[in-house]
């Protein structure tokens, strides 16, 4: 069975930064793509940012330059670095694996 451990998220200031951490653990075969997404209050999940085995990376538009995903194999774990928050950003962030375990969550609020 393959557990996701998310951690990192809080309340921040518009323009303010987080590091999210997301980690693996159990039964793994591989670790192919390791993903971050979010939903906000009333909206569907949407993917943020995702990264393969061989490094390939995309995010959503709404994060270019301001989130990076960062992966750590020896680790089991993916980061995200969210730097320039906005209120749009508030939501709970999910990490996922391979496309299918999911993470508990973890709650970015940003506000003033």
């Amino acid at each position: 069975q393959v557990q996701l451990v998310e951690s990192g998220g809080g309340l921040v200031q518009p323009g303010g930064s987080l590091r999210l951490s997301c980690t693996a653990s159990g039964s793994i075969f591989s670790i192919n793509v390791l993903g971050w997404y979010r939903q906000a209050p009333g909206k569907e999940r949407e993917l943020v940012a995702v990264i393969t085995s061989s490094g390939s990376i995309r995010y959503v538009n709404s994060v270019k330059g301001r989130f990076t995903i960062i992966r750590d194999n020896a680790k089991r774990t993916v980061y995200l670095q969210m730097n320039s928050l906005k209120p749009e950003d508030t939501a709970v962030y999910y990490c996922n694996l391979n496309g299918g375990s999911w993470g508990q969550g973890t709650q970015v609020t940003v506000s003033s």
